[in-house]
């Protein structure tokens, strides 16, 4: 696992070497807007007894790469979800929202350090029928390319 993590940003990282100009300022700038159809297990709907939702809308997400002059590059993606949901059994309906920020620095091939924070929100009519996810993912890889430091942490509630 660890070695196809690290041979996977070394594949991005290089990919970036090649790809992008060798300048401090911003080289990319994108938005995108992307139809979704997920299929979302929901343990508090139907009255707690659950259910698939699903789940359709826009993502619309927002990268930027900024080369920093001195062989390094900054990642910053930001993406914001909203749609809606009917729950497959019941037919209720749902709003549904999410967002999530990217941050990642390397200097190909190593260092490189990454976090992401995302949330997610399917809101339905009355108490208990809310579902919220909140994440937190972080790796460090250092100069050698051994991971430092590497945690996640993923919680979910019914409201």
């Amino acid at each position: 696992m660890k070695k196809l993590a690290i041979w996977g940003l070394v594949l991005v990282a290089l990919t970036l070497a090649l790809v992008l100009p060798a300048q401090a300022a911003m080289i990319d700038n994108q938005k995108l807007q992307l139809p979704i159809g997920w299929s979302v297990w929901i343990p508090c709907a139907n009255g707690g007894a659950g259910e698939i939702v699903e789940v359709t809308g826009y993502l619309h997400q927002t990268y930027s790469i900024t080369n920093d002059g001195a062989g390094g590059y900054h990642v910053v993606a930001h993406a914001q979800l909203q749609g809606s949901g009917i729950g497959n059994i019941t037919g209720d309906k749902y709003q549904v929202m999410s967002v999530g920020k990217h941050n990642q620095n390397t200097k190909p091939p190593y260092p490189y350090e990454e976090t992401n924070v995302y949330s997610f929100s399917i809101i339905g009519k009355g108490p208990g029928a809310n579902y919220l996810v909140h994440g937190l993912w972080h790796m460090t890889i250092n100069a050698n390319g051994n991971i430092t430091s590497q945690f996640g942490n993923w919680t979910s509630q019914c409201k």
